[in-house]
């Protein structure tokens, strides 16, 4: 695994209000319009931060939002490639990790699966098709380099 990361996803428990909040901090949006009302993403310097609906996050990474530990984050790793999202969810297992999600074709299009590291936080590793990474590994948000 890369020493890289892509994306932090919180979550949140009104994606309106949180959206208000960031807006007002003077953050600018890089979700596409058709995709606002499920994601609301932030380009910063190499990752982004993305606002996703608490409940939404914890059925994503397949664990309860509610008394398991759930703490509404999620760290994002990009791959290039649906096997190298396999490979680095058995390198994290390997190293003592334990697998949350196996891999899987997303809703969105994409592929992921989700670990947790050795003190519970989740890791989501993804392949996004549509925001490939940039030449120097980069995160790309709708395919523009953040």
């Amino acid at each position: 695994m890369e020493q890289r990361l892509s994306l932090i996803t919180l979550g949140v428990k009104d994606l309106k209000k949180a959206r208000a909040f960031y807006d007002a901090l003077g953050w600018q949006t890089s979700s596409k319009p058709e995709m606002q009302e499920d994601v609301i993403a932030y380009d910063m310097a190499g990752y982004t931060v993305a606002l996703f609906s608490w409940n939404g996050l914890a059925d994503d990474a397949g664990v309860s939002a509610e008394g398991s530990g759930f703490r509404g984050v999620a760290l994002a790793y990009n791959v290039r490639t649906p096997e190298e999202v396999d490979a680095t969810l058995d390198e994290a297992v390997n190293a003592g990790g334990k697998l949350i999600k196996k891999a899987h074709e997303t809703f969105w299009g994409g592929y992921s699966g989700y670990f947790a590291d050795i003190d519970g936080h989740l890791w989501e590793v993804a392949h996004n098709p549509f925001a490939p990474l940039g030449e120097n590994d980069e995160f790309q948000w709708n395919g523009v380099e953040a």
